[in-house]
């Protein structure tokens, strides 16, 4: 029962740091798409890459508690897994921006649930900090 406690605690903290990297992603997105007028899929590329940064930052710290784990190591792979997921993030947006009429934010929050969940956490929990 312990473990699986443990696991539904981790699970539930990758996912208050994931909340708090996507409302920056967010933020920071329709701040250059509609206030800035760059380009959707130019401000969706930089609101992952500011999401990303604060998400690595607070799953070392506190998710994952990596503390004493090489910084160098645990770098090289979330970079891996991230570019991965900057990767997906533009690419689903993007698509679903263009083929649905969906307005961008609609498309990039679609695309945001699948990657987190089926590409981010468990590449991080298995890969990165393991």
């Amino acid at each position: 029962m312990g473990r699986v406690r443990h696991e539904l605690w981790l699970f539930c903290k990758a996912q208050m740091s994931a909340q708090i990297a996507t409302l920056i992603d967010f933020i920071t997105s329709l701040i250059l798409a509609e206030a800035v007028g760059l380009w959707y899929v130019l401000a969706t590329f930089l609101g992952a890459l500011t999401g990303g940064v604060a998400n690595c930052c607070i799953n070392y710290r506190w998710v994952f508690d990596a503390h004493g784990a090489r910084k160098t190591a645990i770098s090289v792979k979330y970079l891996l897994v991230w570019t991965g997921s900057l990767g997906l993030n533009t690419l689903g947006t993007y698509i679903l921006t263009e083929y649905t009429g969906y307005h961008f934010i609609i498309a990039k929050a679609l695309t945001a649930i699948m990657v987190g969940i089926f590409w981010n956490y468990l590449l991080q929990r298995n890969f990165v900090y393991r």
